[in-house]
């Protein structure tokens, strides 16, 4: 089983130049650049993903994600605790690769996608402290609310072009307890191991993108 939510946003060059030196200097090419401009930046579905990982039975743990997703960073480059997230998944989209466990997965045991359609984020809070940057939000799912805050990193921009107003991109991990959000299924085996794990690690690499002056952001 599994969750996803999100998380992302913004984070100050000051506050992680170490981190996004070193991805820029091990992975980027001359066009991506180490600073972001202020604006609004869609999410790209078909370039990022929002997964989880729960442990089954003690042994190994099972991949997941949520294929229909959207969101957007409101980001001021000028400062950041003044940048924004909001992020909506389709819970019916879980996917786990199984056919007969994701049909479990959308039934009352787990997040009952007739009655609780979507799970949401919607930032609250983003602050700097020391080299880490922080985002707290209220995080919704099965009908339940409660308060989140992780830790997040800008992999880099890309500046604008004929295509878009400019990218970033964005990666987060964190791990969440599924029975705060009354996912309870599951029993334990009798050595006292947890067929399903209650905790549930979420790993998201999300591109974005800014619209140009005039005309809609879009996927490429």
């Amino acid at each position: 089983m599994g969750f996803a939510l999100l998380a992302l946003v913004i984070l100050s060059q000051s506050g992680t130049q170490a981190t996004n030196n070193t991805f820029l200097e091990r992975f980027s090419g001359p066009d991506v650049k180490k600073e972001g401009t202020t604006g609004t930046y869609n999410f790209d579905k078909n370039h990022s993903f929002i997964s989880f990982r729960v442990k089954h039975m003690g042994l190994s743990e099972v991949p997941g994600f949520f294929r229909d997703f959207k969101g957007s960073v409101s980001y001021n480059a000028e400062d950041i605790t003044k940048s924004s997230v909001e992020f909506t998944a389709q819970a019916k989209s879980i996917d786990t690769g199984v056919t007969g466990r994701d049909n479990h997965l959308r039934t009352p045991d787990f997040f009952d996608v007739e009655k609780f359609p979507e799970i949401t984020f919607k930032s609250t809070k983003v602050e700097k402290k020391g080299k880490v940057v922080m985002i707290t939000g209220d995080f919704t799912m099965k009908g339940i609310t409660k308060s989140l805050t992780f830790p997040f990193q800008i992999a880099g921009w890309l500046p604008a072009d004929e295509r878009s107003g400019g990218k970033m991109g964005i990666a987060a991990e964190t791990t969440i307890n599924r029975r705060d959000y009354g996912v309870n299924w599951g029993n334990n085996l009798p050595s006292g191991i947890a067929v399903v794990s209650d905790d549930v690690k979420i790993v998201l690499q999300i591109e974005a993108g800014k619209a140009k002056e005039g005309a809609p952001a879009r996927a490429e």
